[in-house]
């Protein structure tokens, strides 16, 4: 009986699996549509001012999207897309709302028991965006000050354990997302909006006067950017690894990255001037998504 109860499970267990292996692709040939999530979060995804969901995950994504289209021979496929929030992306790819989430989501060991990453496309640190007229320069520099974080992102575990550490008495609030995070300090709210440096970047330069606000503080982590897919779907995941790979290998995703970050292509038309990082040059030498 534990002989044939075994064999049950290991049928059981195959039949899930093999389920699991073509559910993204059987939802999209059946739809005839794939739907890519993306949030406020320029240059990897944003609204221009043409009402157009554009930036670097995204235009990275549209490569995926055309290798699917050849994987499952419907040249036709519809694109749709569903915009989310720092909260809302992870239950809009569990709960199959989206396919793809196309922004700046980091790949962290606690987020891949619920969902799964692609092949990194880009690395950030986070630090502090603070008015330019503020004496902040680093984490010291924060004692008995107030700081925005943005609500479900990861930031606020690191200023956490900053906090605690150095004893500096950080009084903590939340943004509703970047964009309300960053009008705190704007509207001296909040003395600083510690965040991935590279978003910080691009609100600073959709800002209505960039020279008011500074980038400042040492890095305190590394944040790994991945496509956000659903788990235990290694079909789909494979799909999606190959393409990124064979962007790596065709080097158009160094032209997109220069596109984005060393041409005025990126928010409002500013040169972010942020050249390919070490880290991120070299993942691209042996592409891989574990860290």
């Amino acid at each position: 009986m534990k002989r044939i109860a075994g064999s049950m499970f290991v049928l059981a267990a195959m039949l899930a699996t093999a389920s699991a292996l073509a559910e993204t692709l059987s939802k999209i040939r059946e739809t005839q549509t794939i739907v890519l999530a993306y949030r406020d979060s320029p240059p990897f995804s944003y609204l221009n001012e043409n009402k157009k969901v554009t930036g670097y995950s995204i235009d990275l994504c549209l490569k995926i999207v055309e290798a699917v289209k050849r994987e499952l021979k419907m040249p036709q496929l519809a694109v749709a897309f569903v915009p989310v929030d720092s909260s809302s992306r992870f239950s809009a790819i569990i709960n199959g709302r989206a396919d793809m989430e196309c922004g700046s989501t980091t790949n962290t060991e606690e987020r891949r028991a619920k969902v799964s990453f692609a092949i990194p496309h880009f690395f950030a640190s986070v630090r502090m965006l603070v008015r330019s007229e503020s004496d902040i320069r680093n984490w010291p520099d924060l004692r008995d000050r107030k700081v925005v974080i943005t609500k479900g992102t990861t930031t606020i575990k690191l200023l956490n354990e900053r906090s605690n550490v150095r004893t500096l008495n950080v009084g903590i609030v939340e943004g509703s997302d970047d964009m309300a995070s960053f009008a705190m300090v704007e509207q001296g709210k909040a003395d600083a909006f510690p965040m991935d440096d590279v978003l910080l970047y691009g609100l600073k330069a959709l800002s209505r006067d960039p020279n008011k606000f500074a980038i400042v503080g040492d890095p305190l982590s590394v944040e790994p950017y991945a496509i956000m897919l659903r788990k235990d779907d290694p079909a789909f995941k494979k799909l999606v690894d190959k393409e990124i790979v064979r962007t790596v290998e065709s080097r158009e995703i160094y032209a997109m990255y220069n596109y984005w970050f060393m041409n005025r292509s990126g928010p409002g038309g500013a040169n972010m001037n942020i050249p390919m990082g070490n880290l991120l040059r070299e993942s691209l030498k042996y592409p891989g998504d574990r860290f």
